[in-house]
């Protein structure tokens, strides 16, 4: 809605930006303040525009610009920046007659999606969110070719075969953020809890189908970008069932880049040469918990 003396600040998280609109009225006492006395953020970024007529002031700012701040909780991240009224005299230099007020603003982005492949298929779309809202990051998993170089056009495979899998996020405006497959799980439906049911990835980022003995499946190190996380899997069916379609299913997340890797945020694979377990990046110790599996896991 419109800003208005009932609403005098109205906010829209967008998916690189944040979109402030005050009304001048900021008090609801018919009082207009002046443009000049409002800032957003510690950084004190000035408007972009105004509207006389309808006595508004409009602030446009990309979501970690102009001092903000970021906390990333469980399941969001959260920019936060305040609008700041700070009253200067006007006309007589001696006195001011409104008081200076702080406006905290959040913006609350959720930094977890399921993707599937809803059958193994070129183009990998979400099953979940498949609306996509500006205020949601967008993930995606694909299949690609050899190379990784582009989609793989074909979805059959010989046993004996790799798939190359590829996760995703389109990072926007946001702070520099690094992917994660908490985990994958292969199903004969699209009900990633149907029965029979067979792990690929586990316990926050452990690629466990690697540790069998017949298998090479790995993370691809190091990354081609923080927002891109590779993996190799051999091809494989069900024991005792005929039919050739398996639906993978995986749960993606985010951490800021700038947070190191840990237990509950990893990419780890199993080298059968050293039979040790080896993270893309970070320390090798955030991986001994894929051997014992008592990885931390969210709720």
């Amino acid at each position: 809605q419109a800003a208005a003396p009932l609403h005098p600040v109205t906010v829209q998280c967008q998916e690189a930006q944040v979109v402030v609109t005050v009304h001048r009225d900021l008090f609801g006492m018919g009082r207009l303040v002046k443009a000049v006395d409002l800032t957003l953020g510690s950084a004190a970024c000035l408007p972009v525009s105004q509207s006389a007529a309808e006595s508004t002031v409009t602030f446009v700012a990309g979501l970690h610009e102009c001092g903000s701040t970021l906390q990333v909780t469980q399941d969001s991240l959260i920019y936060k920046i305040s609008l700041s009224y700070k009253p200067t005299p006007s006309g007589n230099l001696v006195i001011i007659r409104t008081n200076p007020a702080l406006v905290p603003i959040e913006c609350h982005y959720p930094r977890k999606s399921n993707v599937s492949s809803s059958a193994v298929r070129p183009t990998w779309a979400p099953f979940r969110s498949t609306l996509a809202a500006e205020e949601r990051l967008m993930f995606s998993l694909r299949l690609m070719n050899d190379d990784w170089s582009s989609d793989r056009l074909s979805n059959g495979f010989q046993l004996g075969e790799s798939l190359h899998l590829q996760a995703d996020v389109a990072s926007g405006g946001h702070v520099p953020l690094r992917l994660f497959v908490d985990d994958c799980v292969a199903t004969l439906s699209p009900e990633r809890n149907s029965s029979p049911r067979y792990a690929l990835i586990d316990l926050s980022g452990c690629l466990v189908d690697g540790r069998s003995d017949d298998t090479t499946s790995a993370f691809i190190s190091p990354r081609p970008r923080q927002e891109t996380l590779q993996f190799m899997v051999d091809a494989f069916k069900f024991a005792g069932d005929d039919r050739n379609l398996i639906y993978i299913t995986c749960h993606l997340k985010v951490s800021p880049a700038d947070q190191a890797p840990d237990p509950l945020n990893k990419a780890c694979s199993f080298n059968k040469a050293s039979s040790l377990w080896a993270p893309v990046e970070g320390t090798a110790d955030i991986c001994s918990c894929c051997e014992t599996g008592n990885c931390p896991l969210y709720g």
